[in-house]
């Protein structure tokens, strides 16, 4: 027999059921946010953040940080020469909104309960965390064009690679520069990172019997002073993942956003949800969205290896 009105959402201990959770945007934004850090680094590559306004942001690529003429003698009660200080080529970048909703219907949370809940906002947010890196990645393998091919695949096909050679040899090239950069991130994809983790060269310099060590924790985050960023080659745009990337993330760039309001939730750097109830289809509807432009105002920052795999 139906009972009516149905019993309230109910806390059983600590546990919180699938209704009481999909009622509360602060605890979808907070789980969405938990399951894109953990595997989606994109918008890490990009470190500056901008807000605008209107769709669209300006901005200028750095040509060079020392004014046009070097600094002169001055005599005793001369005058300062005057020096022009050149502007770089100006650029306009348009913030796009990406997204997609999925519902949750009120079977699967009766006879799912969580299940359907995880299901459901983990591949939306593994959606958009794609995006985001595809887009990251996309603007910054098209604005750095300095690049040199590693001396060897980095696979092991070839003769010995010289991984940590060809990676310092990157580092240095953009210190080079002489314009204040830094490198510290390294960007491959997963089969690229296997790699890395398991050079024998690497593993004979590394301290022994540390449990930090790739054979024991599994890990490999850090090499020669750079995080080591892995992401899965989907996420990659196409050709890409033949490639590493050497990269100051401070100074490579930005990320435009723009806030649209509507009572959305953040639910990480970029992304935003929102949860509404649907009654047409006795379905509570999730949204999930990114409002955003990656912009590259920096090129020198970057340095590309290119035939590592």
């Amino acid at each position: 027999m139906a009972i009516f009105p149905p019993a309230p959402a109910t806390l059983s201990g600590e546990n919180l059921t699938a209704s009481r959770f999909l009622k509360n945007p602060e605890f979808v934004a907070r789980r969405l946010q938990e399951l894109g850090d953990l595997r989606y680094r994109g918008t890490f590559l990009l470190g500056g953040r901008q807000d605008t306004s209107g769709g669209a942001v300006g901005y200028e690529q750095l040509e060079g940080i020392f004014a046009d003429a070097a600094p002169e003698i001055v005599a005793p009660g001369g005058e300062y020469s005057l020096t022009t200080i050149a502007n770089g080529p100006a650029g306009l970048a348009r913030v796009a909104k990406w997204g997609k909703d999925t519902l949750i219907t009120d079977e699967d949370v009766k006879r799912r309960n969580f299940d359907s809940v995880n299901k459901g906002l983990l591949k939306l947010v593994n959606s958009a965390g794609q995006l985001i890196d595809q887009a990251v990645v996309s603007v910054i393998a098209s604005a750095v064009t300095a690049n040199r091919a590693a001396k060897q695949k980095w696979d092991g096909t070839g003769t010995a690679p010289s991984i940590l050679q060809d990676i310092l040899r990157a580092v240095a090239d953009v210190r080079a520069l002489n314009l204040g950069y830094e490198p510290n991130a390294l960007l491959v994809d997963d089969s690229t990172w296997a790699y890395l983790a398991s050079d024998s060269v690497i593993a004979a310099a590394m301290a022994r019997e540390d449990k930090s060590n790739p054979i024991y924790s599994g890990r490999f985050d850090v090499l020669a002073g750079l995080e080591v960023i892995p992401t899965p080659a989907a996420n990659l745009p196409s050709g890409v993942g033949t490639n590493a990337w050497v990269v100051d993330t401070n100074q490579l760039g930005f990320i435009a956003t723009e806030d649209l309001g509507g009572g959305y939730q953040a639910a990480g750097d970029l992304v935003q949800s929102k949860v509404f109830r649907d009654e047409e289809t006795d379905a509570t509807r999730v949204r999930v969205r990114a409002n955003f432009v990656p912009v590259v105002t920096d090129p020198g920052a970057g340095f590309r290896i290119s035939g590592v795999a």
